[in-house]
């Protein structure tokens, strides 16, 4: 079941809804509980790798430094 984010063009804030079947939507703003809510269009991210050996990989994002990973690199700028 997924997590859908929408902006509220009242607030101005982002929220996210957690969908119990597919035709759950949020109907009002998390924040401020106006109904001038957009449903926005997110990408999605996994974690490949095994919760025993501490070895995760996000599908998201990268430090930018070719010769580690963004969990283990200490020598790069991220």
């Amino acid at each position: 079941m997924p997590f859908y984010e929408y902006k509220c063009e009242a607030c101005g804030e982002t929220f996210e809804h957690f969908a119990r079947n597919m035709s759950d939507e949020a109907e009002r703003c998390a924040v401020c509980g106006k109904k001038r809510i957009k449903k926005l269009f997110s990408t999605f991210g996994f974690k490949s790798g095994s919760a025993s050996s501490g070895d995760f990989r996000s599908s998201a994002g990268s430090s930018g430094c070719s010769s580690c990973t963004a969990a283990s690199c200490t020598g790069c700028s991220s």
